[in-house]
């Protein structure tokens, strides 16, 4: 890991800055395929799913039966396990209803606004080198709660043909049953315009490589939403003279095991803390299975020696990042310095990893210094609100004459003949 001390406020900019790819052919490659996916639907998802997943699928969809296996490869404390996240995830996302009030803003004039659900949402979950059975929970969880009517859920099935059992346990958990054995950007596509088997959605969740943000961020300039704009994951870990390096490291390599191009960075007021989290770093690593990602990622991370908390809650805010892990003294007052993050993790005792499974908060994050404009997936991620207003003759009086005279000054006439009409005729 790069140790950099007591940097300059002007050299921030370029230190916290995010490593940059050339999308140029990786647009190029996803357009042709997502074109392909519209035209030709389940003919050219077949097609690339034997390309890319090396698999010739007769049928799209996981049957009741593959359901039905896969609960019986999967132990019984791992489902228990399953089962306890979803409670909370279930009862942390419950508890963000919205409750509709209404409000007369004025005399004879009400105005109020109802949530209502996204009927069809699609939800991609990565199957590849860490099949992300937790990202069900997280996705159909506040899906279910908001009352989306349809719910697809796309994944990569492996060369046989068979979806993780782990995420098929996880859908019935969480109550999604419309499932489909397609990956990447073909995924993407098929969710995007519909096809043969597939439903068209309205909105699509979920994280994916590169290829899959790239499909994502192309599909919602034209034809549907998308959760939020996002890169590779990442945490900033804030740490002082009470921190455990073990724990330290630790939560640093808990992020770059995710993958090569993850990002992690170490912000410190504290000098001798720095070689012990190195030591620290070695040592787990060397035990790590994903020992071989995790070296990637930790080879382009970053130690931050700063000179107080100030600099160390300007410099986060900064950065903005997805995940940010406060092991200091005075975590609390920290916290309530934090403006730009992802989702924040308090204390010696609290890892990105409860969060990431089972502390309940939702692990769909802000990536890539997006945390500055975008929240992780919630509730209201699922949910639209519409408004409504209602005039009595009272509201006329109100505010009918004020309405005239806007609508006349920006010279649209028939504007103001609607409100007129009504003044005349209350």
């Amino acid at each position: 890991m790069k140790v950099y001390r007591y940097p300059e406020e002007k050299e921030w900019a370029q230190l916290l800055k995010r490593p940059t790819k050339d999308a140029a052919q990786l647009n190029d490659t996803v357009s042709s395929v997502l074109r392909e996916v519209r035209e030709r639907g389940d003919e050219a998802v077949r097609e690339f799913e034997e390309r890319f997943d090396k698999v010739r699928l007769d049928t799209l969809a996981v049957s009741e039966a593959e359901m039905k296996e896969a609960e019986t490869l999967v132990s019984l404390e791992l489902k228990e396990a399953l089962e306890l996240a979803h409670r909370n995830i279930y009862t942390f996302h419950a508890a963000q209803r919205f409750e509709s009030r209404k409000c007369e803003v004025a005399n004879g004039i009400t105005c109020w606004q109802k949530a209502i659900p996204i009927e069809r949402v699609g939800l991609y979950i990565p199957g590849g080198t860490a099949p992300l059975f937790s990202t069900v929970l997280m996705l159909a969880t506040p899906a279910k709660i908001a009352g989306c009517s349809n719910i697809v859920l796309c994944t990569p099935p492996n060369r046989e043909g068979k979806v993780n059992p782990a995420i098929l346990v996880a859908a019935r958990i969480a109550g999604v049953s419309n499932i489909f054995k397609i990956g990447g950007v073909q995924a993407i596509g098929a969710m995007a315009y519909g096809t043969e088997s597939v439903p068209k959605v309205y909105k699509i969740f979920g994280p994916g490589n590169q290829f899959v943000m790239c499909a994502k961020q192309q599909v919602s300039l034209h034809d549907v939403a998308i959760d939020m704009p996002a890169g590779p994951s990442e945490v900033e870990v804030l740490a002082d003279h009470t921190a455990r390096p073990d724990f330290v490291a630790a939560d640093l390599l808990s992020q770059a095991e995710h993958g090569t191009d993850s990002q992690v960075l170490l912000v410190t007021t504290c000098e001798e803390l720095i070689p012990r989290v190195q030591d620290e770093v070695e040592q787990q690593l060397s035990r790590l299975p994903r020992k071989d990602i995790a070296t990637q990622a930790i080879e382009h991370s970053k130690i931050i020696l700063v000179r107080d908390r100030d600099e160390m809650m300007r410099m986060t805010n900064q950065y903005a990042p997805e995940h940010l892990i406060i092991e200091t003294e005075y975590y609390n007052e920290l916290a309530e310095r934090v403006v730009n993050a992802g989702s924040v993790f308090l204390g010696h005792l609290t890892p990105e990893s409860a969060g990431d499974y089972a502390s309940g908060t939702n692990h769909t994050l802000p990536t890539n210094g997006y945390a500055v404009a975008y929240n992780g997936v919630n509730l209201d991620s699922y949910q639209r609100k519409v408004t409504f207003q209602e005039l009595t003759p009272e509201g006329i009086d109100t505010i009918g004459r004020a309405v005239e005279l806007m609508a006349a000054s920006e010279q649209l006439d028939a504007h103001r003949n609607a409100m007129t009409l009504r003044i005349r005729n209350k």
